[in-house]
């Protein structure tokens, strides 16, 4: 109850002061808003709420005076300090250090699907709140393009906010992984690392790009060698299957998800060919998820994978990689990526659901006692549904 009535009265502090204004009453409202902040959680130790550490993010991002934006920065990274959203709790000496996160804590990523899927619908990315990984990208594009700026005043606080920005989401990264990693080094126990801001996207992305790069021939000896990230998160998946449907349940990100389900499902199909660097053809088939369902398009192939993978991993993985698949088109749809034609469209929406109702069918035929799984439930349930509305579309 203290803490909404803080929240509350610090935030009035603002009600005049929207992103767009930049007014000196605005600026000087934006300063008593920062220095209220600080002496309510620092000095008097509260904790702040979301709201109100989103509002000092706020003013960094729009900020266009250099107090501003050093203000918040600096607040920024103090309330981090003090109260760090990922943290070790008090240990005795002969114990390992226990992982402490706040569930509810604020982050300035915006990495969760619903989140995101919801601030398009309110009229697109917002130029002030938490970035996803498009506004990270963009980030990075302004910090490199902001020398084209004409006006020398406009280009110094453009610079200075970017790159204090940049430098912000860079500890917020430390400050969520090194606690983790400290805990993975002591009891090995990756699932610490897994659900990192850092490991989920950001590491990915990069291996990623390092991955295209060397198919392109672009890398040399002198960048090194590390193993991917999506390798050990194979490695250990592929290790303890028990880890298999917790881990795919929590893991949020689409086009992640579905790309760790195929690399499995890789390391057990026979390859048709080998990349080399500088390969430029298309790729295995098998390396997408129709060509995946293509695996599982008769007995004998499904006989030939199951003998491999248990039946019922084969279950969750075609269900959550069936889910993927859907949220991935859908959030293509939502930033204008969507196929040109709304029919050709249609009918590979088809055509994956129609494979996904005969991986199971093939399944059931291939093992007769085997029960589907309620996930596996749920996924042949959308597909039909979904079956039925463009069968009943294109009538």
């Amino acid at each position: 109850m203290k803490r909404a009535c803080i929240e509350e009265n610090l935030l009035a502090i603002l009600d005049s002061a929207s992103d767009s204004k930049h007014t000196p009453d605005a600026n000087d409202d934006r300063l008593a808003f920062l220095e209220a902040v600080r002496s309510a959680c620092i000095v008097n130790e509260n904790p702040p709420t979301s709201k109100m550490r989103e509002a000092v993010f706020q003013i960094l991002r729009v900020g266009k005076s250099l107090e501003l934006i050093t203000e918040s920065f600096r607040l920024l990274n103090e309330l981090d300090k003090r109260f760090p959203r990922v943290y070790l709790s008090e240990k005795e000496a002969s114990e390992s250090s226990h992982l402490v996160v706040v569930e509810e804590g604020w982050s300035p990523f915006l990495f969760n699907l619903e989140n995101a899927s919801r601030e398009r619908e309110a009229g697109g990315r917002s130029i002030s709140g938490p970035l996803d990984s498009l506004g990270f990208l963009q980030l990075m594009q302004e910090l490199a393009e902001v020398a084209n700026e004409g006006n020398l005043q406009a280009l110094e606080i453009k610079s200075l906010r970017n790159m204090l920005l940049f430098q912000y989401l860079v500890n917020a990264l430390e400050g969520d992984f090194l606690p983790r990693n400290r805990v993975y080094e002591e009891t090995m126990n990756w699932t610490h690392l897994r659900e990192s801001l850092l490991n989920m996207l950001l590491i990915m992305d990069l291996d990623m790009s390092r991955k295209k790069a060397d198919m392109q021939g672009s890398t040399t000896r002198a960048d090194g060698v590390r193993t991917p990230l999506m390798e050990i998160i194979l490695d250990e998946l592929t290790y303890d299957t028990d880890m298999l449907s917790p881990f795919l349940k929590v893991f949020n990100e689409p086009k992640w998800k579905l790309e760790i389900i195929l690399q499995y499902f890789s390391k057990y199909t026979t390859r048709l060919s080998t990349r080399t660097r500088r390969s430029n053809g298309p790729t295995d088939d098998a390396t997408t998820f129709s060509g995946v369902l293509n695996c599982f398009s008769n007995i004998t192939s499904t006989r030939s994978i199951t003998k491999k993978i248990k039946a019922d991993v084969v279950q969750v993985l075609l269900a959550h990689a069936f889910q993927a698949h859907l949220s991935s088109s859908s959030q293509q749809d939502a930033d204008g990526i969507s196929a040109s034609k709304d029919e050709g469209k249609s009918g590979s929406l088809v055509e994956i659901c129609e494979n996904i109702i005969s991986a199971f069918s093939n399944l059931r035929r291939t093992y007769a006692k085997m029960e589907i799984l309620p996930i596996g439930k749920e996924a042949l349930f959308t597909a039909a549904t979904i079956l039925s509305t463009e069968t009943g579309a294109h009538v």
